[in-house]
């Protein structure tokens, strides 16, 4: 069982003699998840709260869940694999059917380990960043700096022993 809450999505433009610019607010979509049984239930609204971005930082403390979410989400893409955290991997690659019946990837990160930006790029973080495949990085502190203007951001709090506030913005 879980509770939505979302912001309204507000749009507006600024014009100016040479230059115009749309500014969009993509509306913020809360949830409290009584326990990860209710993960997949919540999967299809985490993908219309993400509005088509697939680059999402993911953060939380040591603890929350983010690893747990974000299988919930492969599973729910239909990834046949077992995900698991990369926390000595860095990076875990699943493979899954996309809506055109194409293979496609999923990337889940794990960047705690990490102590330079420089082991970001050692990784791959630029062509990872750059495709059309979804990009999940837990502890993106790191590489703030690098990531796209339009990433989405989902943020896992702690709320009670099973109970979790999940912000996607």
């Amino acid at each position: 069982m879980f509770n939505i809450t979302s912001t309204s999505g507000v749009k507006s433009g600024i014009k100016t003699s040479k230059l115009k610019i749309h500014l969009i607010y993509l509306p913020a979509m809360e949830f409290i998840v009584y326990g990860p049984d209710a993960l997949p239930s919540l999967m299809n609204h985490v993908l219309d709260a993400l509005n088509g971005r697939r680059k999402v930082a993911v953060y939380g403390e040591m603890g929350a869940g983010k690893t747990t979410f974000i299988s919930a989400l492969c599973r729910h893409l239909g990834v046949k694999d077992t995900p698991s955290s990369p926390t000595y991997s860095i990076i875990n690659t699943y493979a899954y059917e996309g809506p055109n019946r194409q293979t496609t990837h999923f990337h889940h990160l794990d960047l705690y380990r990490l102590r330079q930006p420089q082991e970001a790029f050692d990784i791959g973080i630029q062509e990872l960043l750059e495709d059309d495949t979804y990009c999940f990085i837990e502890w993106p502190d790191l590489i703030e700096a690098l990531l796209p203007p339009d990433v989405a951001r989902i943020t896992i709090e702690v709320t009670g022993p099973t109970t979790r506030k999940v912000l996607v913005k």
